[in-house]
């Protein structure tokens, strides 16, 4: 029955490794979250207050968004405790509504390839992080709040920039953005619903601590990948 149990945790490691292993593969496909052409147009085209739309179209954002997911996982790899990961989510989630409400109601916009590569930034960090790399090299832990938030304003930053592109009406404009903005965290709570029962599951593995650092490893190469994708673009386009 041990050796069982011990092969069943083996396996359920395995799963999120494939899932990150499955990303990695599938990054040049989406390299980082958009508006897609269809959400695009109907933002141009609507006129006046659509609350759910908005919820919705906040919401799909979120879910699909692999950078925020991404980072989102590396938030929460190593907490254990639900009131730690409630506060690290909400300092993620104030950064975020920040910049992106700020962003888009006084015309904020940065070029979305430079925005877009220090989210990358953003995920490679948080590896770096929770490998415990900074301590290693500098002697040294940066305050793992402080760089949740900021990294919250940024991410925040890169969607109103996105979202600014498609000129967004003026008239509802304000009840549209806070429909987007619940949407979003609508998102977000679904999306990390789903990786606190994965990882629950696999912290209950007797080799999660040596997959661990494979997992970061991987997240590290998807954040590296987004960097420099983003970075290419910007130099071609200019």
């Amino acid at each position: 029955m041990k050796s069982f149990l011990r092969g069943e945790g083996c396996r359920l490691g395995r799963v999120p490794l494939f899932l990150l292993s499955a990303l990695l593969l599938s990054a040049s496909a989406a390299l980082s979250h958009d508006v897609t052409p269809g959400d695009a147009g109907y933002i141009q085209e609507i006129w006046g207050v659509h609350i759910v739309p908005f919820m919705y179209l906040g919401a799909k954002h979120m879910v699909t968004g692999y950078d925020h997911i991404l980072f989102l996982l590396g938030v929460v790899f190593f907490l254990y405790r639900m009131k730690d990961v409630a506060l690290y989510v909400s300092l993620f989630a104030i950064g975020h509504s920040i910049t992106m409400l700020a962003g888009v109601w006084y015309g904020w916009g940065i070029s979305s390839y430079i925005v877009d590569a220090i989210i990358g930034f953003s995920v490679v960090y948080k590896a770096l992080d929770n490998l415990g790399a900074f301590q290693r090299w500098f002697g040294y832990q940066p305050n793992t709040k402080v760089a949740t938030l900021v990294f919250g304003l940024i991410h925040g930053t890169g969607l109103a920039t996105k979202i600014l592109e498609y000129e967004i009406p003026e008239d509802g404009l304000l009840a549209n953005l806070l429909a987007f903005n619940v949407g979003v965290e609508i998102g977000q709570l679904l999306a990390l619903a789903v990786i606190l029962i994965v990882m629950g599951y696999w912290r209950k593995s007797a080799n999660f601590f040596s997959q661990a650092y494979t997992a970061n490893v991987i997240m590290m190469c998807l954040g590296f990948i987004l960097m420099g994708y983003q970075i290419t673009g910007y130099f071609v386009a200019a």
